[in-house]
């Protein structure tokens, strides 16, 4: 059962029931309840259907609704038009009914940095599908979600699309809750740890005391006055002591042999950290309560941005979850009586080939713990070899030593080799790719046909490359979707704010009760088994989840 829903914006809404034909228009007055009732009350939950799962969903989070699953209208209606190499149109409902009307498409609404986590909804908050004043929303919703039922039964592998909208969707359910429940983050430990790189806490408009020690060493070595966040100024020193540079880029700095050098690195390693995640971000992003025992506990929420990378990966808007550094993983820490569980799939890209590509040998290889360990018999007993062969044969890196490598890469997986190749090669030729389930690259910009010469060939031999790992990466980037969706669905019942809490890329992070971690792995591991066969049947390939429980993310 489908239902079709629009909230009014004061809380409550107006509900339709999609089985074979639209059903009568239903008015709620509390929209969070009638949702409530039917996640519980039906033997199999609706599937709902909504503009944006960011419209709708964060509202009945806050209500304490958790839905199983939703047909998100703007994330399918990117799938499709991406899917006809028509990339970066607008997706709104607003924008998919323009088209089916043959009117002028408007933008896409904006959305505010952090709006995602809120503490509070807004009422009468302006309708953001982009409908023209006063269309029926509900009539245009089931209008264009008719549209989109129709246009994914055309389209020559459907049953893999709707896998694809289905988890995509699932995607957005799942960051406006992980955005809800927050990472679990210690206030205390991160200011401990700004601390002891950076010094005390500057007042505002000052450098924190060690960058402010730094900058003094890096004027007194260099023998005038510099001002290492400048980089027009630091190309200036460089050339005044005799070793002039191209960028201020720490790769290229590292080349030079001068004592400024240590010190110009050490600077920008502090200053990213001070900028990206200092104290302002600290007061920003995490919001702090007293725990049981008086510890400063918190939560990060990220604003995430399902699909917000072409090939299915996600973005967020500010807040950098998807990088957190080093320095500061010890602050994520799990609540006293929790426990945070990783799951970590390792060396999932290559597997992923094996898998797309029907290659048996490298399917064996997969079948192992350590792929790169089986692949090392053919390439001297040296892992390490074996991964750069691996990774070049997916990245298009032909230079220096990935060129015997790949060679044998060739010989040994020649139906994987040929799978990238073939991708690359319609990259070059100024052609489209699609992952498995049917998310597809962007078309070149007018360059394959129009620019000649050299730069031309530079230009198209890129694409290829973009192309030749697309079809890799962004399938990984579905395996990790449909792992998300059926652990949302296979997660035991579990106290609230416990759950899913942190995902990117290929690792997901939970934080559950100490006592519930059993469950809680079991879960887990059906997942991944649940995955591995939804995506690609009966393969030998393996996806084995590195699962750590712990009380400290910058622990293994």
């Amino acid at each position: 059962m489908r239902i079709a829903v629009v909230a009014d914006g004061e809380g409550g809404g107006w509900l339709q029931e999609l089985e074979h034909a639209p059903g009568p228009v239903r008015r709620v007055p509390d929209l969070a309840d009638a949702a409530r009732r039917a996640e519980d009350e039906r033997p199999e939950p609706p599937r709902w259907v909504w503009s944006a799962s960011e419209d709708v969903y964060p509202d009945l989070v806050r209500a304490g609704v958790r839905v199983a699953r939703c047909h998100d209208v703007a994330l399918t209606e990117a799938l499709l038009l991406g899917y006809h190499a028509r990339h970066g149109e607008a997706h709104s409902l607003g924008a998919a009914w323009a088209r089916l009307h043959g009117l002028p498409v408007p933008d896409d609404p904006v959305r505010p940095l952090g709006e995602g986590i809120a503490a509070q909804p807004a009422l009468f908050e302006a309708d953001r599908s982009t409908l023209p004043p006063g269309t029926d929303r509900l009539a245009a919703l089931v209008e264009v979600h008719d549209d989109q039922l129709r246009r994914l039964a055309e389209l020559p592998h459907p049953q893999r699309m709707r896998l694809l909208t289905a988890v995509e969707s699932a995607g957005g359910l799942a960051a406006a809750e992980m955005s809800h429940d927050g990472l679990p983050w210690r206030p205390d430990v991160h200011d401990e740890v700004l601390t002891e790189l950076l010094g005390p806490r500057p007042h505002t408009g000052q450098r924190p005391a060690v960058l402010a020690e730094l900058a003094e060493r890096i004027s007194r070595t260099v023998g005038r006055e510099v001002n290492p966040d400048s980089p027009a100024q630091v190309l200036r020193a460089m050339a005044w002591i005799g070793h002039p540079v191209e960028s201020t880029r720490s790769w290229v700095l590292e080349r030079v042999d001068h004592p400024v050098i240590p010190l110009l690195l050490r600077y920008k390693e502090l200053s990213r950290l001070y900028s990206a995640n200092g104290w302002t971000w600290l007061d920003t992003w995490v919001r702090e309560r007293p725990g049981p025992r008086g510890e400063r506990l918190g939560r990060f929420h990220p604003d995430y941005v399902v699909g917000g990378v072409v090939s299915g990966r996600w973005a967020t808007r500010g807040g950098g979850a998807l990088q957190i550094p080093r320095a500061v993983r010890s602050a994520v820490r799990s609540d006293p009586g929790w426990a945070l569980v990783r799951a970590d799939a390792g060396q999932l890209e290559p597997r992923v080939l094996a898998a797309v590509s029907g290659d048996d040998a490298l399917a064996a290889a997969a079948a192992e713990d350590d792929l790169y360990a089986r692949m090392a018999a053919h390439v001297g007993g040296d892992r390490e070899r074996a991964k750069i062969g691996m990774l070049s044969a997916m990245y298009g890196q032909t230079s220096g030593d990935a060129a015997p490598l790949l060679r044998t890469m060739r010989r040994l997986y020649p139906r994987a080799l040929e799978y990238v190749d073939q991708a690359a090669r319609t990259g070059e030729n100024g052609g489209i790719v699609r992952s498995w389930l049917g998310r597809t690259s962007p078309a070149p910009q007018g360059w394959a046909t129009t620019v000649s010469g050299p730069d031309g060939d530079r230009r198209r031999r890129a694409h290829g490359r973009f192309t030749r790992n697309f079809v890799v990466q962004a399938t990984a980037a579905e395996w990790a979707l449909v792992l998300l969706a059926a652990l949302r669905q296979r997660l035991p019942s579990l106290p609230e704010g416990a759950g899913i809490v942190f995902f990117v890329h290929d690792e997901v992070v939970l934080h559950v009760p100490r006592e519930r971690v059993e469950e809680t792995l079991a879960a887990v591991a059906d997942a991944e088994t649940r995955t591995r066969t939804t995506l690609f049947g009966d393969t030998p390939v393996r996806f084995p989840l590195d699962t750590v429980v712990t009380d400290d993310y910058a622990k293994r």
